[in-house]
Formats: C-alpha cells, sequence, structure tokens
C-alpha cells in the first residue's frame, strides 16, 4: 500500500512539473481563512479565488465532482477557524453541515461558484458580528456552548459549574459579570430565540416547541414568549407568515 501511494506521488508531481501546475500557496490560504475568522468582509472576498483558477489540486477526473470536493474543504477549514474565533460549535458545524447539503444536489458548475461565494460571505459577516461582542473567558464559552447544544433539556447552574469546573457560586457570579445577565436569563433567552426560528421555519405547535425546549408547559411558554417578544407564538408565526 506505501509503494503504491510513493508511486502515485511521484507520478503526479512530475505530471504538475510538467504542466506548470501548483498549489495555491499554504501562506495565501491562511490568509484567506484568517480574514473570515475575524470577520473582514471585503477583504475576504477579494481572497476569495474562483475553485477553476490555478492553484487547485485535482481530486477528481470528474469535473463538477473535483469543484464539490474542494468546496467541502474549504466549508470545512472555514468551519474550523471560525469556532476558533469564537462562533459557538454548534453554530459553526450545523452551518457547514446545510451548506454541504445544499451542495450535494447541484448539478452546474456556476451554483457550486456561487454557494462558494455565498458561504464566504455569511460566515465572515457572522463573525463580524461575533467579534463585536465582549470576548468571554474559557469558562464562560464553554457555558455557552453547553447551552447551546442543550436548550431541549433541564440545565442547571450546577451542571454548567462541573462543564466549568468552577463552583456553582463562584460561576454565577461570573457569568453576570462577563454575559450582563444571570444564567437562567440567558437560558430563557435562547430558548426564545429557539423558539422563534422555529415559529418561523417549521410547523411545530406551541405545545410541540414548548415541549421541545424544555418549558413546564404550553401556557408557560406562551407567557414567557410573550414577555420576550411582545406577542404571543400564535401572533409571532401570522406575522412572519404575512411578511414572507
Amino acid at each position: 500500500m506505501k509503494t503504491d501511494i510513493e508511486k502515485a506521488l511521484a507520478k503526479i508531481e512530475f505530471e504538475n512539473r510538467e504542466d506548470n501546475r501548483f498549489h495555491t500557496p499554504y501562506d495565501k490560504e491562511i490568509e484567506f481563512y484568517q480574514t473570515i475568522k475575524m470577520g473582514n468582509v471585503e477583504e475576504a472576498m477579494q481572497l476569495l479565488r474562483p475553485f477553476n483558477s490555478d492553484g487547485m489540486g485535482v481530486l477528481s477526473e470528474d469535473k463538477l465532482r473535483n469543484l464539490k470536493y474542494h468546496l467541502i474543504i474549504s466549508i470545512a477549514f472555514i468551519t474550523r477557524y471560525c469556532i476558533e474565533g469564537g462562533m459557538e460549535m454548534e453554530e459553526a458545524y450545523n452551518r457547514s453541515d446545510i451548506y454541504i447539503r445544499r451542495l450535494d444536489g447541484f448539478t452546474k458548475e456556476e451554483e457550486i461558484e456561487s454557494l462558494h461565494m455565498e458561504l464566504v460571505e455569511a460566515y465572515a459577516k457572522r463573525m463580524r458580528s461575533i467579534r463585536k461582542k465582549t470576548m468571554y473567558s474559557k469558562a464562560i464559552i464553554l457555558c455557552l456552548e453547553y447551552i447551546y447544544a442543550n436548550l431541549h433539556t433541564k440545565i442547571t447552574l450546577e451542571v454548567l459549574a462541573e462543564q466549568a469546573k468552577l463552583s456553582p457560586t463562584y460561576l454565577s457570579k461570573l457569568f453576570h459579570k462577563e454575559v450582563g445577565v444571570s444564567v437562567s436569563q440567558y437560558i430563557t433567552q435562547k430558548r426564545i430565540e429557539a423558539a422563534e426560528k422555529m415559529l418561523r421555519y417549521t410547523e411545530f405547535s406551541s405545545a410541540e416547541i414548548a415541549n421541545c425546549l424544555c418549558f413546564c408547559s404550553e401556557s408557560h411558554f406562551i407567557a414567557t414568549f410573550k414577555r420576550y417578544v411582545k406577542v404571543t407564538p400564535r401572533e409571532y408565526r401570522e406575522q412572519q407568515f404575512r411578511t414572507k
């Protein structure tokens, strides 16, 4: 197996030299991903290179499949750079999954290039928004990640303290200091934000959303939603429907 790989490596190196075809310099790739991580939207779009340009390797003899492979690799790198830059891990991976699923059904090269431009701009804009917010300590980041991934379960201060390896009392004070609200308030805010998305993009009923997001009852969910959003879930869904 090793011999086969070495033979293939020697062959492709020879062919690339003969055709004067080389990969994009490593430092240029790093610069591109760093601009996205830092939220530099305009610079990221300037550095964006089409997949059919010089410097792109041949991952498949099928041209369409080759472009798809390159975009999947690019999405993977962008996702990890954004996580390093402060994007919540689940959000980053969920965005990645959505783009790759869209890519899977494409049959035209133009669709792939268009998606490439779209996702680079979207990730960069999201990172710009994230970087405008306060940077949190590692303990708080761990808590925020846990909350994001577990909105469907009961989340207690004790559980978060265990994640952060701090005492509940100290974590409570630290969380309020860095985030600006109490742990329970933050969790409720995030559940309401998730509920808004479910009301906009799904057909789940209020009872189903309440159960999914771990509210103690449908009536509690409706009252809490109205307190934060100023309208009931039903009114909110109707408003969203009218604006589409």
